[in-house]
């Protein structure tokens, strides 16, 4: 069910009513990052090897048209049905019509943040499919009836023990155990017999290559493999800009994938699907939804580059503090702002303000993009639209006055010290959105202008 969308600030204040949650959250979000860094440090080429993979992206977002039609071209070849949408509503009516071709109305599905972005499984639903996601924090936010909050740990927003009470609702494990040797066990048997009796499975797509057809999926859990190779059909989702040239240029993303999304050397399972098996159907679907629009905003076009490491929103001290689903978009963080804009500027107005724009993010991206700067570009987009809301346009107006006039600027800083110093109520209340989760601080006796003033060389 689609809960009423919350803009980012009022669905963060939400998230941190649960003080030790978000505690927990950004510790747990730090660790992975920190695993990141340790990783990346082992490498000495790394810096090259970001470098070489935000190359490689550049030439494929130069030459789309010729490598699309390569793809196609090499996959007709090997006997794959390919599919164009050109956006989430055609995706969905082409996935539900190969799945109403065969009279099936039960598949397993693999993670695919594309299928988030269209919301395939509500479209599915409204049909009469079932959908059950394989992956197991896919499983656990589906079960809860909750969007993924994060695109590699899906499930980073809860604890063991609300999994623990999750699987006693829904799949009846001892109440109470929150073991988690013993709900992943649960969750093995329940998947199981789903796996045995679908016979149509989807998959997304991490990389696909123009020069020889084939596609990629990497997983660490092999729910994927499981469900393409006991399938009857396979129907794999991608947007556009997963393709990369040639075989070879595999090395450079799996080197830099899994470590900059979990630490981990390489994903468990990194594999490649060329051609259908004997007696089976294998779909590809390649989907626009927005993505030619983003390809043409030459400040924006970077963003494409993207790999869905989830790496950014790791080192993020906005997400880390505010939760995956204050976003209210299928990819959340520093690369969903980027994104959701392009997508729907007047939704997602909000979000390209959800940021420090520390650089960060930039920092950490295995691909290069700019990140924090396509942030800052962003906000200038949207407000000169006129998508900002009253409030931020007022308060930039008048920072905007106050910030020109040298003597309101001074005035401004000396009234403010001396209310916080004498009458620190008027400043330490719920009204002030800075004093809701900081402690203000001490008010300096001088501003700096006057301290260099007074202490500036004759």
């Amino acid at each position: 069910m689609e809960s009423k969308v919350l803009e980012h600030s009022k669905a963060s204040e939400v998230f941190n009513k649960d003080k030790e949650r978000v505690g927990w959250h950004d510790e747990t979000l730090w660790f992975v990052r920190s695993k990141r860094d340790k990783a990346a440090h082992n490498i000495p080429d790394w810096e090259l090897l970001r470098s070489t993979a935000s190359n490689i992206k550049h030439n494929v977002l130069s030459n789309m048209h010729d490598y699309l039609v390569e793809f196609e071209k090499n996959a007709l070849a090997n006997g794959v049905h390919v599919h164009w949408a050109a956006d989430a509503e055609e995706h969905n009516k082409i996935v539900h019509g190969i799945i109403a071709k065969h009279g099936v109305t039960r598949m397993v599905k693999s993670k695919s943040m594309l299928t988030e972005e269209c919301h395939l499984n509500d479209y599915l639903a409204k049909n009469g499919v079932e959908v059950i996601d394989t992956d197991l924090g896919e499983r656990i936010v589906q079960l809860r009836d909750e969007p993924p909050s994060h695109i590699v740990l899906p499930a980073i927003h809860l604890k063991k023990e609300d999994v623990g009470e999750t699987f006693h609702i829904h799949l009846g494990t001892e109440k109470g155990n929150k073991d988690p040797q013993y709900l992943t066990e649960a969750a093995r048997h329940h998947l199981r017999e789903t796996f045995l009796t679908r016979k149509i499975a989807l998959t997304g797509v991490n990389f696909a290559v123009a020069q020889t057809g084939e596609f990629v999926v990497c997983t660490n859990e092999g729910n994927a493999d499981m469900g393409a190779h006991l399938a009857d059909v396979h129907i794999a989702c991608m947007g556009f800009e997963k393709l990369i040239p040639r075989r070879e240029h595999l090395g450079v993303f799996l080197r830099l994938l899994a470590r900059s999304a979990t630490g981990q050397p390489i994903t468990t399972y990194s594999s490649h699907f060329k051609k259908p098996r004997e007696g089976q159907e294998m779909h590809i679907v390649i989907v626009d939804n927005g993505r030619s629009t983003q390809l043409g905003r030459e400040d924006f076009r970077n963003s494409l580059k993207c790999i869905r490491c989830g790496a950014c929103m790791n080192t993020c001290p906005v997400y880390r503090r505010s939760g995956g689903h204050s976003y209210h978009n299928a990819v959340a963080g520093p690369i969903g702002s980027i994104l959701a804009p392009n997508l729907d500027m007047r939704k997602n107005a909000d979000l390209p303000f959800a940021s420090t724009l520390c650089g960060s993010c930039s920092n950490v991206c295995p691909v290069k993009i700019d990140i924090h700067d396509q942030l800052y570009k962003w906000r200038q987009v949207i407000v000169k639209e006129g998508y900002a809301t009253t409030s931020k346009k007022l308060g930039m107006g008048a920072m905007t006055f106050t910030l020109s006039n040298p003597a309101i600027y001074q005035t401004g800083g000396k009234v403010g010290r001396w209310f916080m110093r004498n009458i620190p109520f008027v400043v330490n209340n719920g009204l002030n959105p800075w004093f809701k989760n900081r402690e203000m601080p001490e008010p300096p006796k001088e501003s700096f202008r006057e301290w260099y003033l007074n202490n500036k060389k004759s």
